[in-house]
């Protein structure tokens, strides 16, 4: 793990790494601490590691529970170069936006094609964060493509005590989600149209967990409340530690 860039602002460190050539972005307290708690955080397709909606969440977990937060540029977005299969799974999105036809089918198969490189990118990124001294308990947050790499994540990498997910279909993830069982908080939107609200519903449902909460909200796929960051926040210091 190398670190590239630094800058700080209110009270909030941030710092660029890489992981092998895998760029990420680190937010802590400007403070310091010792053995914090750290939330692996996902990003949506089409955006990056430093998008307004990853630095935003980011912000608020800093200061409302003086955790750290660190997200990755997923396989072909942000400073990671596109293949040729992302090329083409894009164009084949595109065009069927472009025709008003459903584009569910296409971006799980192709989300489904990127959890496969980018979970063990994550894994090998928390052994890093870890032996860089961030080893206390640990969350995921992501929706979108974040629970689309977040879900088989979780199921695979026991360190993870809680997580956020939401905004994505039950394939081909619901029979991961049975293997998890730690809390889960769920965020749904009733009016998607790109989900159907069933779908959403399957997908919560099919998680093993004993403490698990959906959060349905009215309105369009893109219009979750932004207080439901301020919700994740409060359910991480809940799961990974006391809030500030």
């Amino acid at each position: 793990m190398h670190f590239t860039a630094e800058t700080s602002s209110n009270g909030v460190l941030e710092r660029d790494f890489t992981v092998g050539d895998v760029p990420g972005v680190l937010w802590s307290p400007a403070a310091g601490g010792e053995h914090l708690p750290l939330v692996l955080m996902g990003h949506g397709g089409g955006t990056h590691k430093k998008a307004p909606a990853m630095t935003g969440r980011a912000e608020r977990i800093v200061a409302g529970c003086g955790f750290a937060v660190a997200v990755l540029d997923a396989p072909g977005h942000g400073d990671r170069p596109r293949t040729a299969h992302d090329e083409r799974e894009i164009a084949v999105m595109q065009a069927a936006m472009a025709a008003g036809e459903p584009v569910g089918p296409i971006v799980v198969r192709y989300n489904a094609h990127l959890a496969e490189q980018a979970v063990p990118e994550w894994r090998a990124a928390l052994d890093a964060l870890q032996d860089a001294g961030f080893d206390g308990p640990v969350g995921y947050f992501g929706l979108n493509m974040g629970t689309a790499i977040g879900v088989p994540l979780t199921a695979a990498e026991p360190r993870i005590a809680a997580a956020v997910f939401g905004l994505f279909w039950p394939e081909p993830l619901a029979e991961t989600a049975k293997r998890i069982t730690i809390p889960i908080e769920f965020a749904l939107q009733w009016d998607d149209e790109h989900i159907p609200r069933e779908a959403g519903l399957a997908l919560f449902d099919a998680f093993g967990s004993k403490e698990k909460s959906l959060h349905a909200n009215a309105g369009a796929h893109k219009e979750l409340p932004r207080f439901e960051a301020d919700s994740a926040v409060r359910f991480f210091a809940r799961h990974l530690g006391g809030a500030r």
